[in-house]
């Protein structure tokens, strides 16, 4: 059996795996907000078009389906 500290070497590589992983990015699609006033303008506008679209998409579906047997969709088409 080995003696002496042992114990403080095995702590000490346990954190610098700690702060390796830490440091490490997540996989995945990151979203950084422009800086740029233009930038931002194009940004909130895409996302206001996007919304738009959306919920048009929504509403096409919904009443589409409002004849047939899906209830959960009349619903939604009685609240917008």
């Amino acid at each position: 059996m080995v003696q002496g500290k042992t114990k403080g070497l095995q702590t000490k590589t346990a954190s610098s795996r700690q702060t390796k992983k830490a440091a490490e990015t997540k996989k995945g699609k990151r979203y950084i907000p422009p800086k740029k006033a233009a930038l931002v303008k194009q940004a909130t506008m895409r996302q206001s078009l996007t919304a738009k679209i959306s919920k048009s998409i929504e509403q096409q579906m919904v009443s589409a389906a409002s004849p047939g047997k899906l209830t959960i969709m009349k619903g939604a088409s009685d609240a917008s």
